[in-house]
């Protein structure tokens, strides 16, 4: 098969429209259609259903995209590879978190990491839902769970817990509550149980939201909890790893806490000698230590 008329045929699939694959491929719409019928008349078959909204693929063209998504995945690979080398780091790195940890703990970091290497791309997908690794939805995953799919590196950063906290002002003008019946006069913040989020934290939240608190706060990610703890508006659940960037949290209830969470960082093995990959990795294993280290510093000065 013409490798130059599969590229042209990718492009048309993947955008559904000639003009649309013409426009990325810098060719006319007129030689983007040669292109797809001499491949469908060398092929013996139809690739694509032409209609007024577009183009859809036939059961073959189905087929066909299936092998030139591969194609195009393991050249980009083989393209990351080349492009690293062992004196520069560059190019696009594609991330994904979920949205609580990478608003407040990653992308506040990052600065240190585009410091070293200025020429860096950093593309972060904030998101609950768990995108697929070996098909390069991402190359670099922060997960609150172990991932379960195969042909992936996977390290285990930290664990962490859902706990109680309340900012130092609210807490002083409120009282600090010594019971779970005392939450029965202060107001909870926490994000719905019914939000796509660690089961471990909503689950606390669940528990918690059964002592009758006279007014709730609920939302869909630890960014908003933290902006209503912070502005005294009530008590809320937050993730532990919040408290050694923002010292005005003060845990109330320490017998309240969700189970162990852990944290993974994961990546293909076909990745494995990506230099992008490599600084990525070991800057948050880094920045992890020192998370640590100044927790465990703040815990022995309490």
């Amino acid at each position: 098969m013409d490798w130059d008329k599969l590229r042209i045929f990718h492009a048309v699939a993947d955008a559904g429209s000639l003009t649309h694959a013409g426009d990325t491929l810098h060719l006319s719409q007129s030689a983007v259609s040669r292109q797809i019928r001499s491949l469908e008349e060398s092929l013996g078959t139809t690739l694509f259903h032409r209609h007024a909204r577009g183009l859809i693929l036939t059961e073959q063209g189905e087929l066909l995209f299936d092998a030139t998504s591969t194609m195009a995945q393991k050249l980009d690979t083989a393209s990351a590879r080349i492009r690293d080398s062992e004196e520069e780091v560059f190019g696009e790195l594609k991330v994904t978190t979920a949205t609580g940890f990478g608003t407040l703990w990653l992308a506040p970091r990052l600065v240190k990491l585009y410091d070293r290497y200025p020429d860096l791309k950093i593309d972060l997908i904030l998101e609950e839902r768990v995108l697929d690794l070996p098909m390069r939805e991402a190359d670099v995953a922060i997960r609150m769970k172990e991932p379960s799919q195969a042909d992936l590196i996977r390290k285990r950063l930290l664990n962490i817990r859902m706990r109680l906290y309340g900012s130092k002002e609210y807490l002083a003008r409120n009282g600090t509550p010594t019971t779970q019946a005392e939450l029965s006069t202060h107001r909870l913040i926490c994000q719905n149980p019914s939000t796509p989020q660690v089961q471990a934290g909503a689950s606390l939240s669940q528990q918690l939201l059964t002592n009758s608190a006279p007014s709730t706060l609920t939302m869909n990610n630890y960014f908003g909890v933290l902006q209503g703890v912070l502005n005294n508006i009530g008590l809320g659940i937050l993730p532990d790893y919040l408290t050694a960037d923002f010292p005005n949290l003060v845990r109330v209830l320490p017998d309240v806490e969700s189970v162990e969470v852990p944290v993974f960082l994961a990546y293909p093995e076909e990745l494995r000698q990506s230099r992008r990959v490599s600084v990525f990795r070991d800057f948050v294993q880094e920045e992890i230590m020192a998370y640590r280290r100044q927790q465990s510093q703040d815990e022995s000065n309490e």
